[in-house]
């Protein structure tokens, strides 16, 4: 691989990962979860915080291993590789279902303002993701330095429009504060209950940057260049996270929040007008073509890693002339397009996806453990170690256990979610000694 990516480029690239639609779409969640703004702030500001200690725990990781498929490299070198397929299998279906309904979500914003009348808009919506996915699937064909380019343009676009959202604080008058209908005095187990669950909403829209690590081959100076592009990366999100979910609850109102669609819509049109609705739609779709970028980018070096692990056969890790993981892209950009069809609403595969995101973040933040003792020698090179060891990767997985333990105790409203995932889970690592003990008996 060829060290192309610069600290602006990685550190777009991780922007990309976390900025998704989910800014857009997650605060009516956390806002029907938490029962007054304080616990709802509590919740972002909680996100935040486990970010950062996520931040600096990966950029160590990072910084120690520095590889291609490095998230699924931690994975294969601090567990047994059965975890690391079992995991890396589950995430690359996830991401191809985010990526799905990402473009699914972005789509209707789309559609909506080309064809606002058109009685076969689920069509439309449709055929919209579908050729935005083909689209960068072509663009990534073409080069990882082009891919970059391009990702670095549509981050600017989305960047500017989370700034926009922002500026509407300034510029539009104050939402009516609107008092609960109910006045029943909340518990505190209850205010325990509704953190746990507007975290899971609030740690989806703050999840992805984990996955920078995947470029570390093709980074320059990967040893300061990767936990640096997390560190600014993760300090934009959290600023730009907090600043917007402020506008919302200002101008939006909190009350309001909870039964609001189209959130970002609304600000624009309180700010600039109803037409102004329909130029956000559109930048809304442009901020959605660099998640789809950003997940083209990423995921087929994950399974380009689990190739030369050779727990995936090798066409995996072919390349063309530019260097392009061609038959990973295919096959993971095919997964995506499928998903577009049966792709579930966004409510419904929120626990799930989190609750399997459980696994992945605790297991591998817990590497660090392992690459401090495996990796001493690099110590004083000038790699990156974080400060208050061990006690921000600690706090990362607690984080993530109360998450998991938050959607198994309301497995009712989540449909099961925990029960699923688990299922999902065993059933991979089960395919993994399948293949395994078959590949062992051929080599006998």
């Amino acid at each position: 691989m060829k060290k192309q990516l610069g600290l602006f480029d990685l550190t777009m690239i991780c922007v990309s990962f976390v900025i998704g639609m989910g800014i857009f779409r997650a605060p009516v969640n956390v806002a029907k979860a938490t029962p007054d703004v304080l616990t709802y702030f509590l919740c972002w500001l909680a996100g935040g915080i486990v970010a950062f200690c996520g931040a600096l725990t990966y950029a160590e990781i990072g910084s120690r291993i520095p590889a291609t498929g490095g998230y699924y490299k931690v994975f294969s070198y601090a567990y047994h590789p059965s975890i690391a397929f079992a995991i890396n299998c589950i995430i690359l279906v996830s991401n191809a279902a985010s990526l799905a309904m990402v473009a699914l979500v972005g789509s209707e914003y789309l559609s909506g303002v080309l064809f606002p009348a058109s009685t076969e808009i689920k069509t439309v919506e449709l055929l919209f993701a579908i050729i935005a996915i083909i689209i960068f699937y072509g663009v990534n064909m073409l080069g990882l330095r082009l891919s970059s380019r391009t990702q670095n343009i549509l981050m600017i676009i989305k960047i500017g429009m989370v700034l926009l959202l922002i500026v509407s604080v300034l510029l539009a008058p104050a939402a009516p504060v609107i008092k609960p209908e109910t006045t029943t005095t909340t518990a505190f187990t209850d205010y325990i209950k509704a953190f746990g669950i507007g975290l899971v909403a609030v740690s989806f829209t703050y999840g992805g940057y984990q996955q920078t690590i995947n470029f570390g081959d093709e980074v320059k100076d990967p040893l300061r260049t990767v936990p640096r592009s997390i560190f600014w990366g993760i300090f934009i999100i959290v600023s730009l996270y907090l600043l917007v979910n402020y506008a919302y609850v200002r101008v939006i109102g909190f009350e309001q929040l909870k039964d609001s669609k189209n959130i970002a819509a609304i600000m624009a049109s309180k700010v600039l007008g109803t037409k102004a609705e329909n130029i956000l739609s559109v930048l809304l779709f442009l901020g959605v073509l660099g998640y789809i970028n950003g997940s083209l980018l990423s995921n087929p070096r994950v399974m380009y890693a689990m190739s030369n692990d050779k727990v995936l056969p090798a066409l995996f890790s072919r390349t063309n002339t530019n260097g392009v993981l061609t038959s990973s892209l295919t096959i993971f950009s095919l997964i995506a397009v499928l998903v577009v069809f049966w792709a579930e609403e966004f409510d419904k595969i929120l626990s799930f996806s989190i609750f399997l995101d459980c696994f992945g973040m605790a297991l591998s933040a817990g590497s660090i453990f392992y690459f401090r003792r495996k990796k001493r020698h690099l110590d004083g090179t000038g790699i990156y170690s974080m400060k208050l060891y061990p006690l921000l990767p600690v706090i990362f997985i607690a984080a993530y256990a109360f998450l998991a333990i938050s959607i198994a105790a309301d497995y009712q409203k989540n449909d099961y979610a925990a029960l699923t995932g688990l299922i999902v889970l065993t059933f991979f690592i089960a395919v993994y000694f399948l293949f395994y003990r078959k590949n062992k008996k051929k080599s006998l």
